[in-house]
This record gives C-alpha cells, structure tokens and sequence, in this order.
C-alpha cells in the first residue's frame, strides 16, 4: 500500500499507519535518482523474499542490507532530511507525539 493511503502529517515528514508514524522519502531527491532508488529497494525486498523462502542465511543477510542501503538513501532512515532541528518520530505512536491533535482532527473529519 503507497504512503498515499495514509494520512500524510502537514508538514509531509510521515505517513501515518495504524497509528505509528513512518518517515516518509526526502522530497528534494530528483525525480530520476528517487525512482531507481526505489527500484533499488523494490529489488531488494524481492531478494529479502527469496532468501526467507530458500533458507538461505547469507543471501538474506545482504538482501536486508541492500533494503536499508535504499532506504537511507532515499531519506526514510538515517539522518533526517529536513534542516529545522526537528527530532526524528519515525516508528513513533502518534499518540505519543506533537502529532495526536492533528490525528484525531483527522479521525473525527466527515
């Protein structure tokens, strides 16, 4: 499911789902190195996939390195992309986080 079927915080840093924030990719990155970045992560959840259902330690290993490697890079892990001192919530509960008024605005809306 994309990040667009879930509320999006407004300033756009995360997606929300059940309840749990997720850091969503750095807006800035060009068009094209965003795109074979996410082709790079697509791959490597296929590889992750494969090495879960062949057992393979090793392969799963480096197919889970090569997930997090896309990931960095494309902004939803690692160093935060924004510049404004803002503490990372990735993975936090929205109800533990400035964002809960907002969520429930959002619960409550027609």
């Amino acid at each position: 499911m994309s990040a667009n079927a879930h509320p999006v915080t407004p300033d756009g840093r995360y997606f929300v789902v059940r309840g749990r924030l997720w850091r969503r990719s750095n807006p800035s990155l060009p068009e094209e190195q965003r795109a074979a970045l996410v082709s790079e992560l697509m791959t490597g959840r296929r590889a992750v996939g494969a090495a879960l259902r062949a057992a393979d330690k090793a392969h799963l290993a480096e197919a889970r390195a090569q997930v997090d490697r896309a990931k960095v890079a494309l902004g939803e892990r690692g160093p935060v992309w924004w510049q404004d001192g803002s503490p990372d919530l990735n993975r936090h509960l929205v109800v533990n986080t400035p964002y809960a008024g907002w969520l429930r605005e959002q619960d409550s809306a027609p």
